[in-house]
């Protein structure tokens, strides 16, 4: 399976976003949180998370780039823990067990978004208020016209200076079509 984690090339999105995600934590669209704004609700930083923001699921943050990973079983299972535990704490959820299938959903939505592209591919998000609510547009950004062979996207980018990028990652691809 895939998912996609935060990446960021510069600074911006310290700046852009009231909290920014941070960088390698896993996200999904997060367009949820949006279901009941109005165009009152879009000014500054909050217009930002709206129109580009995707939902770091560690922090809770948003991020404008996120780069297509494989995910193993075990980290989904965590992910959709830490999201269904987030619908309880923020959005009144009765309990757990209530927000799980909800929480799975999200989950599943981003590895659908995720799963034809190949691993370092970058998505970004556009939301539109229309007469319908909340419109989500996906763009997707190759990683050859990105230039990000120059860094591996497990973990820190700054810490690797070029030592074994595998990691024991990068087999199996292409195989599913």
């Amino acid at each position: 399976m895939k998912l996609a984690r935060a990446i960021h090339f510069d600074e911006s999105d310290q700046r852009v976003y009231h909290s920014p995600a941070r960088t390698g934590e896993w996200c999904i669209s997060g367009g949820f949180e949006f279901s009941n704004w109005s165009e009152a609700d879009l000014t500054g930083k909050s217009r930002q998370a709206f129109s580009n923001g995707w939902l770091g699921v560690e922090t809770f943050g948003r991020v404008t780039f996120v780069a297509v990973t494989q995910v193993e079983e075990v980290e989904i299972a965590t992910l959709t823990q830490a999201l269904a535990q987030h619908f309880v704490d923020i959005y009144g959820a009765p309990d757990l067990a209530a927000a799980l299938p909800v929480a799975r959903e999200e989950v599943a939505q981003m590895a659908d978004l995720c799963e034809d592209h190949t691993p370092n591919t970058l998505l970004t998000v556009i939301r539109e208020l229309t007469e319908a609510g909340v419109r989500e547009t996906f763009s997707v950004i190759e990683a050859q016209d990105a230039g990000l062979e120059q860094f591996a996207l497990h973990g820190s980018l700054d810490d690797d200076h070029g030592h074994d990028h595998d990691h024991g990652h990068g087999h199996g691809h292409g195989h599913k079509h």
